[in-house]
């Protein structure tokens, strides 16, 4: 089962960028053998899709975050990223990486590994 660790989050002003990295250790480490996820939960929110990749298929993003947000991932390093530019205080949640099986379409597939997740602020 592969681990996961999420960093890079912190508090920005709106119209500020984050990026975002997740690292994943472990047995069968290797990110290029998933789907990558990045979702997010604010308060008293459901859980919500942010984007996905995986070396089989394109990048996709939510509606809410297309033109703003990058998501790829380096596999030398192991490591997942969403570069997160333009924030608006919507985008105010907790971030989780999450990694599932290998497939070209990643918002089909149920994501078992979750990091712990990093916080997000964004003050208008």
């Amino acid at each position: 089962q592969v681990q996961l660790r999420e960093s890079g989050g912190g508090s920005v002003q709106a119209g500020g960028s984050l990026r975002l990295a997740c690292t994943a250790s472990g047995y069968m480490s290797s990110l290029s053998g998933y789907c990558l996820g990045w979702f997010r939960q604010a308060p008293g929110k459901v859980r919500e899709e942010v984007a996905f990749i995986s070396s089989v298929g394109t990048p996709r993003y939510a509606d809410a975050v297309k033109g703003r947000f990058t998501v790829s991932q380096d596999n030398t390093k192991n490591t997942l990223y969403l570069q997160m530019n333009t924030l608006k205080p919507e985008d105010n949640a907790m971030y989780y990486c999450a990694a599932g099986p290998l497939s070209d379409r990643c918002e089909l597939v149920s994501f078992s590994a979750w990091g712990q997740g990093t916080q997000v602020t964004v003050s208008s």
